[in-house]
């Protein structure tokens, strides 16, 4: 059995480690069926979309001591909902996306094109 594939097909990689991201904290953007939120998405966090999820009732940068939540800064990978994303690409604060570490779920969701339109291309 192969592990968890990204957007590409190719398996998935790390978006973030520092602070540890996805549903379950071990810097991996994978789901599963008890992930009703769908993190899939790999993104770097903008001031834009930081806002824009606060003003939609999620504060991804306050500090949460006892969920060992450091709060996001712009600059930040995190696993955001598939969901979320594309309603901040609709509202045009789409925050870049890293597509090797995006999870294949996230296209149930999101087509290829929009993601990768938004992919941030990582230096060589």
């Amino acid at each position: 059995m192969s592990g968890p594939r990204n957007v590409l097909g190719t398996p998935l990689q790390v978006c973030g480690e520092s602070p540890p991201t996805g549903f379950l904290r071990d810097g991996l953007c994978h789901t599963g069926t008890h992930d009703l939120g769908s993190h899939t998405v790999c993104a770097v966090m903008t001031e834009a979309f930081l806002d824009y999820s606060r003003d939609q009732g999620n504060d991804l940068t306050t500090p949460a001591p006892e969920y060992a939540f450091p709060g996001l800064k712009p600059g930040d990978r995190w696993c955001v909902c598939a969901a979320r994303w594309l309603e901040a690409a609709e509202a045009g604060v789409a925050p870049p996306v890293i597509l090797d570490a995006t999870h294949e779920r996230a296209l149930r969701k999101i087509s290829l094109g929009d993601l990768a339109y938004h992919a941030r291309v990582e230096a060589i």
